[in-house]
């Protein structure tokens, strides 16, 4: 398995977007923080987090690919049950359908960045005093970052978690990293 440093390396030789570096880095956050509260491979589930968008440059634009193309790229350097994540991440477009606890921790963890970051960006105070209860809220608001699926956050249930402790532990993994995505 490669290194941090390897996958960071990966990462902003594929992904020159700076906002996407910072969901990817977020990605990886959440999905440490979720590994470490389900007693799970820490290291796997983070650097799983950070890579599963590593083709998303050059597959913007055919989203039956996504997902596919990264994990092609990184063969050889994660495990076959990342890999099998990362295709599953985007199951909508790809068919490759989530099965496995990583599997279902990539897709809530990297789709509930989305949800936290735009709620960081109209408070004052960005993530300090963030919390499950307002996150909460601004999930049923569905004009509220209209593009993040609220049904694959819901899948935190196929981790044994309900909403408001995924929540938690997703604001507590991001606000860990807010000066390094710009959310301080």
């Amino acid at each position: 398995m490669l290194s941090r440093d390897e996958a960071l390396a990966l990462l902003k030789h594929h992904v020159p977007d700076p906002a996407l570096q910072a969901h990817c880095l977020e990605s990886e956050a959440v999905l440490r923080a979720l590994a470490t509260n389900l007693r799970q491979d820490v290291e796997l589930w983070g650097l799983t987090g950070l890579l599963h968008d590593l083709d998303y440059a050059t597959t913007k634009d055919n989203p039956g690919r996504h997902g596919l193309d990264s994990a092609e790229l990184l063969d050889g350097k994660l495990p076959e049950e990342a890999l099998d994540a990362i295709r599953a991440h985007n199951f909508e477009h790809t068919g490759f359908a989530p099965s496995t606890p990583l599997d279902f921790a990539l897709r809530c963890g990297e789709t509930v960045t989305g949800l936290i970051h735009a709620n960081a960006l109209v408070r004052p105070a960005r993530m300090d005093g963030m919390d499950a209860k307002s996150l909460k809220k601004k999930m049923k608001d569905k004009a509220f970052a209209a593009s993040v699926s609220r049904e694959t956050i819901g899948e935190c249930q196929k981790l044994g978690m309900e909403q408001a402790e995924f929540f938690t532990v997703a604001i507590a993994a991001v606000a860990g990293i807010a000066n390094q995505v710009g959310l301080t």
